[in-house]
This record gives C-alpha cells, structure tokens and sequence, in this order.
C-alpha cells in the first residue's frame, strides 16, 4: 500500500543539474511515487540568484538561506548539487544533524572529506549517497560498493572526464593540436571557460579517489592520488601512438600492489592499444573498466556529465534513499576496513614510451641501452631516424617502476649525446 504522506526532498543548487533534477521530480512524479512507495515533494531549493526565472520551480520555494533550509527539521532527504568545499561540507553535516539524509554529486568534496561525511552520517541514522559523482549516468558506485561487495577488485581503469576525451579523440581523429581541439571543445560547451580543473587532471584524480577507496576498502584521499596533466600531449605523441598500434587517453588508474599490501591511484596521459575496450570511447563520453577475481572483467560506459544524464544518477539515489527511509533503514555506508596504505607513484610498475633527441653518430644507441642497463629497465622496442646530424630515438620499455624510470631519465638527461627528452608517456591496457 502505497503512503499518502509526501516524503519532503529539499534541492540545494538550481544550476544546470538541479533544474533537471526538479523537472525530472515533476514530471515522472507518479512514476518515482510508484516506485518509491510514496509521493516526494519538493519541499524548498536554495540559490545564490533568487530572481532568475526557474520554469516549473514554484518561486515561494525558492531560498538564499540555505543553512535555515537544512535546518527545517522536517525533511527527509537533501540533495546538494551545488559543489565545492564549503559551504557544501557545512550544509551536508547540518542536514544529517536535523534528520535528513543526503544524495550529493559533490566529487571534490568527497575525496576530500569522504570519511568525516560518512562518519557524520552513521553518528546520525543517516544516508549518504553519491552515485552521480562519478562518471555521470554511468551506474559505477553502486556496483562497486554492492553488486561487487562480494569480489575481490584488483584494478580500475577508466576515463572519467569527457572534457579532456573530447579533446584527445579530437587530436587523434583529425590530427589538431591540443589548443585547437580545446577551442572547439569550448565552443561546443564540453569545456568551461577555464578548463584546468578537467585539463589538469583535477576532477578525474577526485573521482579516482572515490573509486579507489570504495574498490578497495581503504580510505583513499584526493592528496594520495597522483595526477599529471594533459596540456603537453602533442600531435607528434599521437603519430608515435599510432605506430604502436595505440591512442592516448587521459586515465584515472586505480590498483592493488601485486602482493595485495597497497593500493595506488593515479590519473594522466597514457597510450593505450587500439585493441582495448577503452580506445573505443569516443567523444565526451566516459568508460570504466573493473578487473577482479571472480567476476573478471568488466567495462562501464555511456555519458559521464551533462544535465539529464547527471540528474538520472541523482534520482537513482533519491529512489533508493528514500525507499530506506519508508523501511526505517540505511544502505550501505563507508567500507574502510582493509586500511591498505596508499603508495607512492614510485612503487608503480609499467611500460614507457621514451622520445628522446639525440646526436646522429656511431654510439649513440649503444650508450643510451647502457643507461636503461645500469637502472635495471629492459628495453622492449628502439627506433631511430636520423637526418643532418640529428636524430629521434623512441625507446619502449618492458614493465618497470616510476622511480627506475626517473632515475634512467636522469641519467640520458647527462649523456652528451642526448639533447633532449622530447615525451615521456606510459603504455597501459596491456
């Protein structure tokens, strides 16, 4: 049977995810009631402009107090889109205390602060639900943190930010430098006027974060994650790809050491081979790839951002949030209990591609393969051109850590012969 009493949802942020999530409670209202096992009214949504038009938002909803709006006491749910640190940690703890539980889409916030809202959340009888944090529409979370509860995840492999997968698709299809498929991106909107939240690596190493520490039970933060971004990934690193047989994608790379005691988690630029599921994702979308002992592989793709899309994560939580709600009961929380620490990017162990500027004489190479020796890095491939005294040798490197590698750069870095390290890329997906 069906409740007659509405559930009371309050919206914090009206911008382009909110307003979907507003329409989206209006017009499937029957549908959600239906499944949920009651009404869910739209009880309040706080903004920063009060006058803008909101269509199908009744204005006597609208607040800039924000704070007094948690504070209501009456609600049951929070949904805060509004992003950022504060005042979004403050309004979220303010919710759990005044009994509501809360479906956020805020990344940053939860790599950052994960453990302290979680914990809020459990001191208080609480929900905290984030799905749409994390690759959009893509159902990532919840199967990670309860269709997977009972494997053993080794790696997640993915591209989180369709932003900067435009961008690279873009250089790879057309042959564009990265400042010309920037500017279409922004001209198309799948690049804010300054990108260097999504260019930089920021938002993929939050979303890393999240995934790492929900996939291997640890708390892992957003200061643990390696990032690098992709601004220096040029037209010529995309020609040497290709002569692999790969493309280049900006990855968030999440993984268990190979004696199961850490965890890594990282994003940046790497090739990986047009045979992999990954190479395939095209334009702005998104696509995660999981690893593990007994379900082995499996692969998570479609929209990662946008309004709708983002919107569909957020009501796919209030679905479940408030369903906990009518039962009296809370889903799952925080799983930390493995407390694996988090190593270094010096620990972690793969294949490099190296481009190095070099003198075109007898020797050279000779040299060069004595350095990888001497720093315990096997060589795989070499290939050299050579015109006019000068000449481009691309080394591809057997599986070896971060720190050998650096320690081998350096030292080419001192060769005479070598002019210069054009690219550093590492080669993943294998």
């Amino acid at each position: 049977m069906m409740r007659t009493r509405p559930l009371k949802v309050a919206l914090l942020g009206c911008g382009v995810v909110g307003s979907e999530v507003a329409r989206i409670m209006t017009t499937h209202a029957e549908d959600l009631a239906a499944r949920i096992g009651a009404p869910v009214e739209l009880a309040g949504v706080a903004v920063r402009r009060p006058g803008k038009v909101r269509e199908g938002i009744d204005p006597s909803l609208v607040t800039t107090d924000a704070t007094a709006l948690v504070k209501r006491g009456d609600l049951d749910v929070v949904v805060e889109v509004i992003g950022g640190i504060e005042p979004a940690r403050t309004l979220i703890t303010t919710a759990f205390e005044h009994g509501a539980s809360v479906v956020s889409a805020n990344k940053a916030l939860l790599a950052q602060d994960g453990a302290a809202l979680h914990a809020a959340a459990e001191q208080h009888g609480r929900d905290l639900y984030y799905e749409a944090a994390v690759a959009g529409a893509i159902p990532l979370i919840r199967p990670l943190r309860e269709s997977l509860a009972g494997d053993k995840v080794n790696r997640v492999l993915g591209i989180v930010n369709g932003t900067t997968n435009f961008i690279l698709d873009k250089m790879d299809s057309t042959g564009a430098g990265y400042q010309e498929a920037l500017d279409e991106a922004t001209a198309l909107g799948y690049a804010e006027a300054d990108p260097t939240a999504d260019v930089e690596g920021y938002d993929a190493a939050a979303k890393a974060a999240i995934l790492a520490g929900i996939a291997f039970h640890s708390r892992v933060r957003l200061d643990d994650v390696y990032r690098e971004g992709m601004t220096e990934v040029t037209s010529a690193d995309f020609r040497s790809a290709r002569e692999m047989g790969c493309t280049i994608k900006l990855l968030a790379i999440c993984e268990r050491a190979e004696d199961g005691q850490s965890v890594t988690a990282r994003v940046h630029p790497a090739m990986i081979p047009l045979t992999h599921p990954l190479a395939s994702v095209r334009g702005a979308y998104n696509a995660v790839f999981v690893e593990s002992d007994a379900s082995g592989q499996l692969m998570f793709y479609g929209p990662g951002a946008g309004g709708a899309p983002t919107a569909s994560a957020v009501l796919g939580d209030l679905v479940a949030v408030c369903r906990n709600r009518l039962s009296g009961s809370t889903g799952p929380g925080e799983s930390a209990y493995a407390a694996l620490p988090v190593s270094g990017m010096g620990e972690v162990v793969t294949r490099y591609h190296i481009s190095l500027d070099v003198a075109d004489k007898p020797g050279v190479l000779a040299q060069v393969a004595t350095v990888f020796a001497e720093h315990g890095v096997s060589i795989d491939t070499v290939r050299q051109q050579g015109k006019d005294g000068e000449a481009s040798l691309v080394v591809v490197t057997h599986r070896a850590s971060d720190a050998a590698l650096s320690g081998t750069v350096e030292a080419l870095r001192k060769l005479d012969t070598v002019r210069g390290v054009a690219s550093i890329m590492r080669v993943e997906g294998e």
